[in-house]
């Protein structure tokens, strides 16, 4: 017994062997995860179905208690038998592949033991065929490939080792020579045949492991990509925000060229065959017209199928992919390479990501421009709202002031300028800095304190190291406007003060006067919703406090306390927002 311990290792090293040899393959890897299709069963049944073959012929011949270490057995002698490591691979094909690649691979490989001979071929490949059956069956309970347990394939495979031994026992005779037998390969067989089960699934488990780590490092390289790409999609498709595009992907992937289009143009390339593939020409490729015009991603495994025109093109294969904003194509996403075989499934999927990903980014430019335009709107909407009123009283004031005094007319007409050139740079930028929306304010103040002088008095105290801080434009202005002709309407000697300092990492800008304050009814609503009222709309409280939200988020505030003794709005910006004086 102890003897015939050491040979059965050698047999299950062989197979061992060839599994690991197998896990290597790419084709074999495919039919371990892809087994649902007829064709990768029936591989999946020859590939088994050999391990039973070839444990056959490297079987331990065993004739009247004598072990012999013949290495190829082609027939056995009448009162003879084979010690083999046939039934793991039955149990690993049952398990693996199903009912159908189960007995497939049983009927392979007990129909061949039968033809061997020997007293026990007939119990041994009928043990082999019921292997085949119930590791089949036991497919669905145990599910290796979605819950790893190595044990219960382990106890499987011993479990139809034992039965194996049963079968000898109950069909093989003459029965001495059955018992003798058992005595003999019983324990050797058991033991080697689990421990190479244990090894054999250990390597399977390797491949789905591997694919799964392979599918978690594409998935990361995918938004990893996509996060150092979202800066300059969020522009757009743009020449220069799809050339630092096509740089990063580039870098990150096994292409040998990246190259992104619009619907007319290419927009970007870069890599091999830069030289005749450029920037800005119009497109060639036959085979990015037809994904323009499917919508469909769309590869090529030939130069000939990619269908360059320039005849000495390097570029061998190629992943075309569509970019897509609500659903209509814009654009395509290529990667060349040029060997074909480097277009492997790995890359195709990631490309298909990345295409995805680059989509939802465009997107969302998309409707970020949307949101920004919108904006606008509202800011020329409150403009329009704002100067046509202010530009007829403050002409009749200039006019006024021609005969009387020509000086302070000449004043008030340049303090105007400044103002409505205020208004258009405003319309232009996103944010400025606080010295320019300064500047609205003082030119609009010296026209007003012109119209109606010794009404209200603005001081401001504005911490000098804050003039740089970007703020959204007509932000302030609106503000005293409010204060102006609401606050101070039944009241003289009105005060605005004007402030701004640093606080915690933010600017603190409040605006405050002492004048009859809201009624608590609009003051609810005030910054919130539109009011209707017989002074005004609350419009300018709200863009305001609408713009701060859509640029700051949490990082921005907007406050509005009020009584009797007056009104106090409080608004809170990031400092960050350091930038150059606006144009």
């Amino acid at each position: 017994m102890l003897d015939l311990m050491p040979l059965m290792l050698e047999r299950v090293g062989i197979l061992v062997i060839l599994a690991f040899l197998l896990s290597r393959m790419k084709a074999f890897r495919r039919m371990i995860h892809h087994e649902h299709g007829l064709s990768e069963k029936l591989m999946l049944i020859a590939v088994f179905g050999s391990f039973g073959i070839i444990s056959n012929y490297t079987g331990v011949e065993i004739a009247q208690g004598n072990i012999s270490s013949q290495t190829w057995q082609i027939e056995v002698d009448g009162d003879a038998a084979i010690a083999n490591t046939r039934i793991m691979g039955v149990v690993i094909g049952g398990l693996l592949g199903g009912p159908f690649v189960g007995i497939g691979t049983g009927l392979v490989a007990g129909l061949h033991r039968m033809t061997l001979g020997g007293f026990t071929a007939f119990a041994c490949g009928a043990s082999t065929i019921l292997a085949g059956f119930v590791t089949g069956f036991l497919w669905k309970r145990f599910r290796i490939k979605d819950n790893f347990s190595p044990w219960k394939a382990v106890l499987t495979g011993i479990f139809m080792e034992c039965t194996q031994m049963g079968l000898i026992l109950l069909l093989a005779r003459p029965f001495e020579s059955a018992v003798k037998l058992v005595e003999l390969i019983a324990l050797p067989m058991i033991t080697i045949n689990g421990f190479g089960t244990l090894i054999f699934i250990l390597i399977i488990h390797s491949i789905l492991v591997e694919e799964e780590r392979t599918k978690a490092l594409q998935t990361h390289k995918s938004f990893y990509i996509a996060q150092q790409t979202l800066p300059f999609f969020r522009k757009g498709l743009n020449e220069h925000s799809c050339k630092k595009v096509a740089e990063i992907i580039l870098k990150w992937t096994k292409a040998d060229a990246i190259s992104i289009t619009n619907r007319e143009i290419v927009l970007a390339h870069i890599g091999a065959g830069s030289d005749h593939h450029k920037q800005g020409q119009t497109l060639v490729t036959k085979l990015t017209k037809k994904v323009l015009e499917q919508g469909k991603i769309i590869k090529a495994k030939s130069k000939e199928e990619i269908q360059c025109p320039n005849s000495d093109c390097p570029l061998q294969s190629a992943i075309v992919m569509p970019l897509q904003v609500h659903n209509q194509t814009v654009g395509t996403l290529k990667l060349y390479f040029l060997d074909p075989s480097l277009m492997d499934k790995v890359e195709q999927e990631l490309a298909e990501g990345l295409s995805k990903l680059f989509s939802t980014q465009l997107e969302l430019a998309d409707a970020e421009l949307q949101r920004k335009l919108l904006k606008d709107a509202e800011i020329k909407a409150l403009q329009a709202q704002i100067n046509p009123h202010f530009l007829f009283n403050s002409l009749n004031t200039i006019s006024s002031l021609i005969r009387t005094d020509a000086d302070k007319a000449r004043k008030l007409l340049l303090k105007l300028s400044v103002f409505f050139r205020s208004n258009l740079q405003g319309a232009r930028q996103f944010v400025i800095p606080l010295e320019k929306e300064l500047e609205h304010v003082e030119a609009y103040l010296s026209i007003e304190q012109t119209r109606f002088p010794d009404k209200y008095h603005v001081s401001f105290d504005i911490d000098q190291n804050l003039k740089k801080v970007m703020v959204p434009p007509f932000t302030l202005q609106p503000l005293v406007e409010n204060a102006i002709k609401h606050a101070f309407a039944n009241k003289e000697h009105g005060k605005v003060s004007i402030r701004a300092y640093a606080e915690n990492d933010q600017m603190i800008l409040i605006t405050e006067d002492n004048g009859s304050g809201i009624p608590d009814h609009l003051l609810r609503q005030l910054g919130n919703q539109t009011v209707q009222s017989n002074d005004g709309t609350g419009t300018a409280l709200w863009n305001i406090k609408k713009r701060i939200e859509e640029i700051y988020g949490s990082a921005g505030a907007f406050h509005i306390k009020s009584d009797e003794n007056g009104t106090k709005v409080t608004i809170k910006f990031p400092l960050e927002m350091k930038g150059e004086v606006a144009v």
